[in-house]
């Protein structure tokens, strides 16, 4: 029975295998006789069969169709046995057999097929290692290759999908090829110098070759060093930050490569998602595929952020060291790349010591990864940090300017000016510019001491009234002072029913010495506020418990506070001080019509009004000129001309508004022009025609609408400084109008010009000699007239000083042989400027000491005198040719046909006789305004004089008799 266990562990009597093996025992004494043994070492099968069995259910779950083939293969059984030889059939005799049996097992292919749970032959017992293990492993082993092949076609499946499902919405990398990231827009000089930037990113591209290998190198010895050898991914380092992320169950570290990063600052976010990773990845292999590596390098030098608003290492470069980035060394090279971990933390300007042992890291990863050698790394970090002088600050040279080129940059190029990257080259010289804006300060500084409008500012006796109501909109309001902030430096200003604040660190143009509020202004002083911002609402607290609101007793009143709640006052609202005028200046090259110099206001400040461009204002006096220049073109009038200067002779109108002519009542054009007489000047327009002065007006530079009446002669339509500067830059050469120009040149960000609007072609308004009569009647309001103070320029000076009624605006409009220039100064909401002011206070002085620094290397030179022009003595008396031998006869310039022909007579030997001109001298005296007066009052009949008003008066009736004006 021993033996029986030992072939048959299982020990069933139903067993074939032991059925057939009885006869085989009988015969086999010597097997018998080897019994023991093989009993001895049954216990060690035995003890290894319970293992198997317990593993022959897993291998039969895991191989269903072997299973379901175990009965046919059972069924052939008898029939493979019944074929086999006898002597394999029936096994060796005796152990002399065994060996042979353990060969022909060996030799069997491990290959062969085998199925868990089907009868073995008698000759293979079942448990027997030598015989199984072969099979075994061999299908073990093909069993984890096709889970291995299975695996990895679930993967690729897997990664299919989820590239798929994240190339569903990518952004196109077609447009890298073509990318424009926003750039600065300069506007310059015309010397080069900048006058401001535009840019909603401050960045200017430079070209992969334009920049040198030191930045290149260094950005990628601290970035990514194996640029130029991966395909757009560093796995390493993607595994290591996806350990490091795992560990920290959110996204902390990246391990972007310069390709990566490209894709996350032009097509995507710079979030930190996982979500974000796996779309950057993809686009990462498209762009490498689609663009070089220089291309993408050039990309991300561009667009990188180097702090204190600039990006890119151009804009870089020249903020933290004054060059562009071709100039700069290998240790500015370092330190830009160092500021890149972290603009904030690692910036120069920020820390400068934390920025240079970023730096040296850099260097030292320059010399790891032989970028530059140890000798180069030594020396840069021995070389000091020179940073350059910030020039950044609110005052600019001319926003104005800056204004302008933006407008005219947007009109030809549309939306694409957004993105900036032009050059406008303007026509502003910066010399000029800074004494323009110099002239106007110390021209309004002047009037803001006169008139006792700088701190600290006193009560009166007679404040004038504070405002009533509640004020709104962008206006100017009386308010009062009711108390002051020392420490926060502000002081309280109640407008109306507004409680307010004045921060007095933005009020330096009144506070010089920088006194603290409560020493500024006196407690009930009345001051000219307007509103930053938009008045709030009052708050109202809800009623009291129980408390009925009585709508009916509240009346209409109540809705703003109902009866039963209470009104909070509402927060301060931020006030700015409006205590002074404003001024504009602007100067014209005669000979070229370039505007040299444009000032808009006394702030210097972007977004400011341009008062120069866009303030339409009355000219007052200075539009004399026109109409006494309009007389000598159509030979209508000469200098010798004797005018009206009776007020009561003019029907149907009289002039109430400043007379500047100090009491004076000359009769020739020549000295009406030089003391301002107005009588003079209506008289004169009543002979030419008032449509045709503006006719004549307009062709000559004056754009603004222009009525036809006899107030056109006095300036009472608005017109802008720059029409009136570019209409006396006519007169100055030669009576040819030109357009002013003041952009020359715009570049693309390609580098192509922008083509500019064409320029309309000169025309002649006046003959050359026209003008020069005309400029040689200017020149005597300098030499004799109001404008007395401008011969301290040592040089001809021609101009025409204007002041409107209550001197609500004040002008000076004049020019010499090189430049034209307008002044003007006044309120903006058109108060009043006070006794005592006039074009020659409160414009004039501008006007000198601007042509004085614009002359300042300029040879003094006399208007040039062209042909067509006579010179005659005349009779200051009658304009008449002077008599042979007169003593008092003066020397007067003509066109040339024009000049007087008949002799003056003798004057008559009574003293007490009148003057030739009927006595107009004599009536018009007493009733001139003196400098400083205010306005007549009219007489019973008379026509009302012209009042400044926000829109020019309407046109009056024409004089009889008045041609219509001729083409220029």
């Amino acid at each position: 029975m021993a033996s029986e266990q030992s072939r048959n562990p299982a020990g069933s009597e139903d067993d074939p295998v032991r059925k057939t093996d009885a006869p085989e025992q009988a015969s086999d004494p010597p097997r018998r006789a080897s019994d023991p043994l093989r009993r001895a070492s049954d216990p060690l099968r035995q003890a290894s069969d319970p293992l198997r069995r317990a593993s022959d259910p897993l291998r039969q779950a895991s191989d269903p169709p072997r299973q379901a083939s175990d009965p046919l293969r059972q069924a052939s059984d008898p029939l493979r046995q019944a074929s086999e030889p006898p002597a394999r059939r029936s096994g060796p005799p005796g152990r002399a057999s065994e060996p042979a049996e353990r060969i022909s097992g060996a030799m069997r292919p491990a290959s062969a097929p085998h199925l868990d749970g089907a009868p073995r032959p008698p000759s293979q017992p079942e448990g027997a290692p030598p015989q199984e293990r072969g099979p075994r492993i061999a299908t073990w082993a093909k069993r984890i290759g096709i889970a291995l092949a299975v695996l990895l076609v679930l993967a690729a499946v897997s990664v299919a999908l989820v590239i798929r499902h994240y190339e569903a919405d990518l952004p196109s990398t077609r447009e890298l090829k073509d990318y424009r990231p926003p750039q600065v827009t300069r506007i310059l000089a015309r010397d080069g110098t900048r006058l401001g930037e535009v840019f909603t990113e401050r960045r200017t591209v430079v070209r992969i070759g334009e920049i040198p290998s030191q930045v290149k190198l260094a950005a990628l010895a601290a970035e990514d060093a194996g640029f130029y050898e991966h395909a757009g991914l560093n796995y390493l380092g993607m595994l290591r930050a996806l350990a490091v992320n795992l560990r920290s169950t959110r996204a902390r570290q990246g391990a972007s490569t310069i390709t990566q990063q490209v894709v996350k600052n032009v097509l995507l976010t710079p979030d930190r998602t996982f979500n974000r990773k796996a779309r950057e990845i993809i686009l990462a292999r498209k762009i490498e595929q689609e663009l070089t590596k220089d291309e993408i390098l050039e990309l991300y030098l561009n667009k990188i952020y180097f702090g204190h608003g600039r990006y890119g290492v151009e804009e870089a470069s020249r903020y933290y060291f004054g060059k562009s980035v071709r100039d700069v060394t290998l240790a500015e090279a370092a330190l830009l790349v160092a500021i890149v971990k972290g603009p904030s933390v690692y910036s120069p300007r920020a820390n400068l010591e934390r920025a240079v042992a970023r730096r040296d890291f850099v260097l030292d990863q320059m010399q790891r990864k032989a970028f530059a050698d140890e000798i180069q790394v030594a020396q840069a970090k021995q070389e000091p940090v020179v940073l350059a002088v910030e020039t950044e600050s609110l005052a600019e040279l001319a926003p104005e300017v800056v204004s302008e080129a933006q407008r005219m940059l947007r009109e030809l190029v549309g939306p694409a000016a957004q993105q900036g990257g032009y050059t406008i080259t303007t026509t502003i010289d910066p010399a000029m510019q800074a004494a323009a804006r110099a002239s106007v300060r110390k021209n309004l500084d002047a009037y803001a001491k006169r008139h006792k409008l700088l701190g600290p500012l006193a009560r009166n006796k007679k404040e004038p009234p504070a405002f009533e109501g509640t004020p709104a909109g962008h206006k100017v309001f009386r308010g009062v002072v009711t108390g002051a902030d020392d420490a926060r430096g502000t002081l309280s200003v109640r407008v109306g029913t507004l409680e307010g604040t004045v921060t007095l660190r933005g009020a330096q143009r009144y506070n010089p010495n920088g006194l603290a509020p409560s020493k500024f202004a006196d407690v009930d002083k009345v001051v000219r506020v307007s509103l930053i911002g938009p008045a709030p609402e009052p708050v109202v607290e809800a009623a009291a418990a129980g408390q009925e609101e009585d709508e009916d007793a509240a009346g209409e009143a109540g809705h703003a506070a109902p009866a039963g709640k209470a009104a909070k006052p509402a927060a301060p609202v931020p006030l700015r001080l409006e205590l002074g005028p404003e001024g504009a200046l602007v100067a014209i090259d005669v000979r070229t019509r370039e505007v040299v110099a444009l000032v808009g206001g006394y702030e210097a400040v972007r977004g400011g009004l341009d008062r120069a461009t866009f303030a339409r204002r009355q000219p007052g006096s200075t539009f004399k000129a026109f109409v006494y220049g309009y007389g000598i073109h159509a030979r209508t009038l000469t200098p010798a001309t004797i005018l009206e200067t009776d007020p009561l002779a003019i029907a149907g109108y009289k002039p109430q508004n400043y007379d500047e002519s100090e009491g004076k009542s000359p009769a020739r054009l020549r000295e009406a022009v030089a003391h301002s007489v107005n009588v003079a000047a209506v008289s004169a327009l009543s002979r030419v025609g008032a449509s045709n002065v503006a006719a004549f007006a307009g062709a000559l530079g004056v754009q603004s609408k222009l009525g036809a009446d006899l107030s056109l002669a006095l300036g009472a339509y608005e017109v802008t400084p720059r029409e009136m500067v570019a209409a006396y830059a006519s007169i100055a050469a030669g009576g040819v109008y030109e357009q002013p120009i003041l952009i020359t040149k715009i570049v693309g960000p390609g580098g192509a010009e922008i083509p500019l609007p064409p320029r309309p072609p000169a025309h002649r308004v006046m003959e050359e000699a026209e003008a020069y009569v005309l400029t040689s009647v200017l020149t005597s309001v300098v030499q004799s007239g109001t404008a007395r103070q401008a011969r301290s320029l040592g040089r001809p000076i021609a101009g025409k000083t204007g002041t409107t009624n209550q001197a609500k605006d004040t002008w000076f409009v004049g020019y010499s042989t090189d430049i034209a220039c307008a002044v003007w100064t006044g309120y903006d909401d058109a108060a009043p400027l006070g006794n005592g002011e006039a074009g020659a206070t409160a414009a004039l002085p501008a006007f000198v000491d601007f042509m004085k620094q614009a002359h300042a290397k300029r040879p003094a030179a006399d208007f040039p005198v062209p042909s067509g022009v006579v010179r005659v003595k005349i009779d200051p008396l009658t304009g008449l040719l002077a008599r042979e031998g007169q003593e008092d006869a003066i020397e007067e310039v003509f066109v040339a046909g024009t000049e007087p022909t008949e002799e003056a007579q003798a004057p008559e030997a009574d003293a007490g006789a009148e003057p030739v001109d009927g006595g107009a001298p004599g009536e018009l005296q007493g009733t001139v305004q003196a400098p400083g007066e205010g306005p007549r009052p009219a007489e019973p009949g008379a026509a009302p004089a012209p009042v400044e008003s926000e829109h020019a008066p309407e046109p009056g009736p024409l004089p009889a008799g008045e041609t219509a004006p001729p083409p220029f």
